[in-house]
């Protein structure tokens, strides 16, 4: 418990001097001042060091790039490894955990210790793991690496602790599972093959016992030789040399016959009795042309032979479709009896296995499902119903349906949004599936004490967005919104428009929802923005639509002057004022040439629609096409319930829109939002020069010549690209008063108003350089290295670096989860000149812009090319990733009850805006209270000249109290106004404000704004608009997401690098309280899509089909043991069925072989250590601090030990007196019969 008090300003500035680095004020021109504080602030931090610590809770979606499968018919848990070494168990819904191999290695065959409570991986790094699953996080127990020999595959005999395990040279070794030592034992390849045979048999490719004797080992080599090996008698009792390669086989229950797949696509059965040739050999998929020759068939990859007592044998394969149907999906094929289905799936199999009634490989098998991995789904076949249904998943399997372009996360939402929301989306569940329940019922999961509910929403590439319920660690889905039914389907075009045109023109950028109104709003690629109202009933509408033409023939830029270090921020200079006029035209009007001028990307449809419950499209705001480009991704977005209003800006500036009178309120660059105040000097360039640089890149994109030339110069020498106007007009004074119309006044001001021009001039730590391979800007407060030379820049320069002014960098809307980074090996160096040369250094890449989707291809940087070059990013405040333009472009938006001056004496409505050259301007609103004048008198804003100053493009906004407590934004209550005519329902609007002076006492006034950008974090008192405390983030790195969130009952920032930390800041003093080396950046997937929610709790895309969710408070990490579903449930193993005595007396000899007495030490001897090497494991976090507290862990052990065993005496109790029953009972029926016959002769009988 600290107080912090306000002192005056500059004092708490911890930033070094610089010319802009952090000034220690917010005055209008940006220049340090030190006024004092009005009052004293006293602030009790409750928040310490100890409320944090990270840890990853739970993993969603569909495991990424699976390559096995595994599953246990007892415990009923399944488990499905990954290429890169992650293993998913799941079981019920609710148990479901992930695993991840350290080396991650491909995992390449999984093997349960079937109700033991265990799990052997092997990966394709040569070693074998053993999982222990008897406690909630399962950890590694012991390891075994291959030093000689590749794993090729494994089997682990059901009640065995001996595992076989095949290598590429053909041997079969054999490992003890208790003690992961590897056994003396050893079946040689050419102890296997006859002698007789020249050729090398090649790995082996299955291994399985008889059935009818355990003794003997079947193995199945590649090249099609087939060995059943007798373990006692060390020697193969028959082999098999078929003509083609043998990829699987499986063994009828009697252990007589078994079948073999092959690379022809046959399938061979082969009796026991006679191994000489197999007695059937069949072709599933092969018909016979009319040469009389079997069509070619592709290699059956998989084949598994169960049988049945009620029916005939089933035989499921994968594979053996002939090569002559092209196109034709992957197919499971089920064979029963004579009928033969084939099932088509959507995606390559990876690997399938039937589930069966008895774990015994000697008994009936009576399957019942058959579980199919798929590249990208997990489907569950019904075997029970002759038409093969599929069994619903109750897992969250298909986030990647579309490709995930953006992510939301809300904790603490409403408690009846939930369930509306699920009551809706059930209506539009699919059909068809099994009336059977989902058979992976495993594990054991119970609602935890400490939910709240909590929302995640998923944007996708086809428009659609998904709201997931995620309270209590567990992911389910709630509703599903297609944003593309408000459009026309487009119409293809040719020409250069189809080049521009987007793949996927209705993708989701962004989303913004105010989960008390349940207004929902959408940024869509096109540029456009959908707002949604919530409704219980299905409405007849038609869609509001607005067109703000944001967007101008030249543009302000940022000019590298000659006195570039100049530390002062003006410069006189003017140019002669140009004006030039804009456009708005209705949809689908058309320009007299013919072009695409003044209209938008896409056409609403302009006809009444009937459109069911749920989120229903109200209005929707397009940016135009100006002079035949389309205009710039939107990259900023908010909206506020209370007020009506939504906001929005891109590169070129901010509009703000009137959703409840459907009117344009504002639409201004950014440049004419400072007024009077710009701490900057501009240039400005011609429209011709413009168009002529637009035609050059057009035809140099694509020269790597000149790409390689651009490279050679210095970043900071480049000329940029142009900014928003001919003419850098200046406002005279902040505009009090704007009337409202369908089209603002505003674009009058901005035609009309002339002023000075004016010439930007930075310092050097401000100066921008130009991206050369995609052609976009870097963070104004990358610094180039000390000392290096400045090479000016000909006058052709410009043609070869820059975009069209809309040029979009991209055609197609590639989704966050598609952008796969390869991390090569980097160099430790720590100083770099900017973001993109130290992220170049990591990644050996060049790095996406915020509107791009297609990944640019790698190049190859020399140390010195990727310090000059810096890594460009998006100023969206949803996605902080990259830049597009070396324009100032709105980075964030934020709606709230602050003081838009200095002088103001109560709040009012305001909002602020971020830029991307660090700057935080303050917008006051005045809005009509009354309900019949705010839906008839119009808004009227403008700019107040209050511009605050940080390093670094701003990310975030948030506002406290004088208590240190979060402001929450002011929304309206939700009504619905489909509702049936109701005399008692609430027809005026009802308002939540949350008002700065309503939560304070005498002891302060006004409230305090945390600002925080890419470096820097500000806290500020307004409306003084004094600098209370100040905290330099990162010096190195940027800051990639950052929010205001509650934890533990108090508020703190929290951020998220590009370097990998995870850092918390106490509010308002920014002191640090936790930082972390997470996760570092290995790919903008993760960029795009982090981001933090209250109550201590974040998450990310970590694949392309998974959502990894994380949690940085320790009171959930404490808790998380308890919100975790049990793996292992204690379940009796099922008895081996009778055999009889005919069965057992002529069936074999199969349950008096002793594994232990033939592989252990004493008669096998020990296996050479250079073969293979034991590594103890960790045992995971439990394990650790069991082992770590002696005697205790001992004791521990004992005791788990003696509960087990107790547990077998009960029952072994229990089982006794039964059979003690059993004999009274045989004993007295004995002896009546022994009195019957006592008297009687032998020829009475």
């Amino acid at each position: 418990m600290k107080k912090f008090r306000k002192v005056l300003d500059g004092l708490t500035t911890s930033s070094p001097g610089g010319t802009m680095g952090s000034p220690s004020s917010g005055s209008a021109a940006g220049t340090p001042t030190a006024a004092p504080t009005p009052k004293e602030i006293d602030i009790q931090e409750t928040l310490v060091s100890e409320n944090f610590q990270m840890c990853k809770t739970v993993r969603h979606g569909f495991p990424y790039q699976p390559t096995a499968l595994a599953f246990d018919p007892v415990q009923k848990i399944l488990a499905i490894g990954s290429r890169t070494g992650g293993v998913r168990i799941l079981g019920r819904p609710g148990v479901d955990c992930y695993c991840q191999h350290e080396s991650g290695s491909a995992v390449l065959q999984l093997q349960f210790l079937i109700n033991e409570g265990a799990l052997v991986t092997a990966c394709a790094d040569d070693t074998l793991h053993l999982w222990n699953l008897r406690q909630r996080r399962p950890a590694v127990l012991h390891s075994l690496k291959f030093n000689r020999e590749r794993i090729t595959f494994c089997h682990l005999p059901f009640q065995s602790k001996w595992l076989y395990v095949g290598t590429e040279r053909g041997n079969t070794h054999i490992v003890n599972i208790e003690s992961f030592i590897l056994s003396g034992y050893v079946i040689m390849w050419n102890k296997a093959i006859e002698l007789s045979t020249k050729t090398h048999p090649g790995p082996v490719v299955h291994l399985s016992d008889c059935p009818k004797d355990e003794g003997k080992l079947l193995i199945g080599f590649e090249s099609g030789m087939i060995v059943q090996w007798d373990l006692r008698g060390k020697k193969a009792d028959f082999r098999i040399c078929y003509d083609e390669a043998i990829h699987s086989a499986g063994w009828h229950h009697e252990g007589k016959q078994f079948m073999c797949s092959h690379s022809d696509g046959s399938l061979s059965m082969w009796n026991l009795r006679n191994t000489i040739k197999p007695f059937q050999v069949t072709f599933p998929h092969g018909k016979i042309q009319k040469d009389g020759r079997k069509e070619s068939c592709k290699p059956i990859l998989k084949v598994e032979y169960k049988t049945s007592r009620s029916s005939e044998p089933f035989v499921i394969f994968s594979g053996g479709l002939s090569y002559d149907k092209a196109g034709r999906r992957p197919t499971l094929t089920i064979m029963h009896g004579k009928a033969i289905t084939v099932l088509e799936m959507d995606y390559p199999i990876v690997e399938f296995m039937a589930l069966c009634e008895t774990p015994y490989n000697n008994e009936v098998q009576e399957p019942y499902a058959v579980v199919v991995l798929l590249e990208k789904d997990l489907i569950v076949v019904d075997l029970t119903q002759s038409n093969y249904p599929v069994c619903e998943n109750p897992y969250p399997m298909d986030i990647h349906e579309s490709p995930v372009t953006c992510t939301a996360y809300f904790a603490d939402c409403p408690p009846d949004l939930i369930p509306i929301l699920y009551s809706i989306g059930a209506k539009h569940k699919k059909t068809g599936y099994s009336q059977k329940e989902w058979p992976i019922a495993g594990g054991l999961w119970t609602v935890g004490c400490n939910t709240y509910p909590e929302i995640i929403l998923t944007g996708h590439a086809d428009g659609s967005i998904k709201f997931w319920d995620a309270s209590a660690i567990t992911l389910q889905m709630l509703y599903k919104l297609k944003t593309s039914k408000a459009f026309e389907k487009p119409k293809p075009v040719e020409g250069r428009a189809a080049d521009l045109m987007e793949e996927d023109p209705f993708a989701v950028q962004m989303v913004s929802w105010c989960p008390q109104s349940r207004i929902f709003c959408v940024v869509g690629i096109s540029a456009h923005i959908i707002l949604y109202r919530f409704s219980k009933y299905d409405a007849n509408t038609q869609i509001t639509s607005l067109e703000v033409p944001l967007q101008c023939e030249s543009e302000d830029v940022i000019s590298p002057s000659d006195n570039e270090n100049n530390p002062c921020f003006s410069e006189s200079g003017s140019h002669s004022p140009q004006t030039h006029h804009h456009h708005t035209a209705s949809p689908g009007s058309k320009t007299p040439e013919g072009n695409k001028d003044t209209i938008p990307c896409l056409k609403v449809k302009e006809r009444m629609v009937r459109v069911p419950p749920g989120y229903q499209a109200e209005l929707v705001i397009q940016l135009l096409w100006v002079d035949g480009e389309p205009p710039q991704q939107i990259t900023s977005l908010d909206i506020n319930s209370a007020y009506g209003l939504l906001a929005f800006g891109n590169c070129n500036g901010l509009a703000v829109v009137d959703y409840l009178q459907k009117t344009i309120l504002l639409c201004m660059s950014t440049l004419d939002l400072y007024g009077g105040t710009d701490p900057y000097q501009r240039l400005t360039r011609s429209p011709r020069r413009n168009r002529q640089s637009t035609s050059g890149l057009t035809e140099l994109s694509d020269n790597q010549q000149s790409i390689d030339m651009e490279r050679s110069k210095s970043p900071t020498s480049v000329h940029y690209p142009t900014s928003l106007h001919n003419d850098p007009r200046v406002l005279p004074e902040p505009v009090a008063s704007l009337r409202a119309s369908h089209c603002s006044p505003v674009f009058y001001l901005l035609d009309n108003v002339k002023g000075p021009g004016r010439k930007l001039s930075l310092p050097t730590d401000l100066k921008t350089d130009l991206d050369h391979v995609n052609g976009h800007c870097t963070s104004p407060t990358s610094q180039p290295s000390a000392g290096k030379p400045r090479v000016p820049m000909g006058p052709e320069g410009p043609r070869l670096t820059r975009r069209g002014p809309g040029r979009p960098p991209f055609r197609k809307a590639q989704s966050a989860a598609c952008m796969e980074i390869s991390l090569p090996v980097s160099h430790t160096e720590v100083g770099y000149a900017s973001r993109r040369a130290m992220l170049q250094q990591f990644h050996g890449v060049t790095m996406y812009s915020h509107d791009e989707h297609h990944s640019t291809p790698p190049y190859s940087w020399t140390d010195k090319e990727s310090r000059e070059n810096s890594f460009s990013r998006s100023r969206s405040s949803s996605v902080s990733s990259i830049d597009r333009d070396t324009k100032e472009a709105i980075t964030t938006l934020q709606f709230g009850e602050s003081y838009g001056r200095k002088n103001d004496a109560l709040p009012n409505p305001c909002l602020w805006v971020g830029t991307s050259l660090g700057v935080a301007l303050v917008i006051p609103m005045s809005i009509p209270t009354d309900h019949e004048e705010r839906m008839e008198v119009p808004v009227t804003m403008g700019p107040s000249g209050t511009v605050l100053m940080l390093k670094g493009s701003v990310l975030r906004f948030g506002f406290l109290d004088c208590m240190g407590s979060l402001i929450q934004s002011p929304y309206e209550v939700w009504r619905d106004l489909n509702g049936p005519e109701d005399p008692d329902r609430v027809r005026k609007r009802k308002l939540v404000h949350f008002s700065p002076s309503s939560s304070q006492d005498s002891t302060g006034e006004g409230h305090l704004a945390v600002v925080c950008s890419e470096r820097q974090a500000k806290v500020i008192l307004m409306p003084s608009q004094s600098v209370l405390f100040v905290h330099n983030i990162t010096e190195s790195s940027f800051v990639l997401r950052a929010d205001v969130v509650s934890v533990s009952n108090s508020v703190c920032l929290a951020c998220f690098c590009a370097n990998g930390h995870i850092m918390t800041l106490s509010l308002p003093s920014l002191r640090p309280l936790m930082d972390v080396n997470y996760l570092p950046l290995t790919d903008m997937r993760i960029a795009r899509t982090f981001c933090f929610t209250n109550g201590g709790q974040a998450l990310y895309l970590s694949s392309p089909t998974e959502i990894q969710r994380i949690t940085y408070s320790q009171e959930m990490c404490d808790n998380l043991q308890e919100m975790l579903g049990e793996l292992f449930t204690p379940i009796e193993t099922p008895e081996a069925q009778n055999r009889g005595f005919l069965k057992g007396f002529f069936g074999g000899n199969s349950h008096n072989f002793d594994r232990e007495e033939l592989f252990g030490e004493a008669s096998a001897g020990k296996a050479s250590r250079s073969l293979a090497q034991h590594i103890p494991g960790q045992a995971g976090m439990e394990g650790m601090k069991v082992a770590a507290s002696g005697v205790v862990g001992d004791l521990a052990r004992a005791r788990i030990a003696l509960d087990e065993r107790g547990q077998r005496l009960g029952e072994l109790e229990d089982r006794t007196a039964l059979m003690m029953t059993s004999a009274d009972v045989f004993s007295k029926h004995a002896h009546e019969l022994m009195l019957k016959c006592k008297d009687k002769k032998w020829y009475q009988f």
